[in-house]
């Protein structure tokens, strides 16, 4: 198991987004910009309940390790969907700055 969360946290340090906080156990704490709006769309395209929000790190969300199929289909899931923030929110400010210049 250990050997499975190092490969699952290192993975997880590779999305841009997204940054990889000090954990114990079976979960691993990552920190989002917007943690309740990851989580439930995580748990929406997942498991219901697989990613959760803990009360006491504000901007994080908590992350199970599993087997490595599990792990792997939760990588590329946030990996997307971060991916997905990352260039809508591009676009949006390359709109506003071509709408300034003119």
């Amino acid at each position: 198991m250990d050997e499975e969360r190092e490969r699952f946290f290192s993975r997880l340090a590779t999305i841009p987004g997204l940054r990889t906080m000090p954990s114990i156990g079976a979960w691993i704490l990552v920190e989002v910009d917007n943690p309740a709006d990851v989580a439930r769309k995580v748990n929406r395209r997942l498991t219901p309940g697989i990613v959760s929000v803990p009360r006491n790190v504000p901007g994080a969300v908590r992350l199970p390790v599993r087997d490595p199929k599990s792990n792997e289909e939760l990588f590329v899931t946030i990996r997307d969907l971060l991916y997905k923030k990352a260039r809508t929110r591009y676009f949006q400010e390359l709109r506003q700055v071509s709408l300034a210049a003119k």
